[in-house]
């Protein structure tokens, strides 16, 4: 998993895989990044696999944002996430735009 702010669309870009391997290291990379970034919009369309610990990430950075005091909202959400989301109630908990 890959994370960039790009300066141009003032987005978090997200690319690769998000699954049990990456999920903690997701939240390693976000802690500081989520702190530089006044508006956190993270762009999910270059993700390639995801599982629960996709989703799980999801969630856990809604927490790092709202212990930032920082609005978050996710773009492009891959097909196969949506249908977990779906599948476990989750989508009407995330910010998805």
């Amino acid at each position: 998993m890959n994370l960039i702010f790009d300066e141009v669309a003032k987005r978090i870009l997200v690319s690769g895989e998000l699954t049990f391997d990456t999920a903690a290291n997701g939240i390693d990379m976000t802690e500081e990044l989520f702190t530089d970034i006044a508006v956190l919009d993270v762009d999910l369309s270059e993700v390639t696999r995801s599982d629960s610990a996709g989703l799980a990430l999801l969630i856990e950075w809604m927490r790092q944002a709202e212990k930032l005091n920082k609005p978050i909202r996710y773009f492009n959400m891959p097909t196969q996430m949506l249908a977990m989301a779906e599948a476990s109630g989750l989508e009407e908990l995330l910010p998805l735009q």
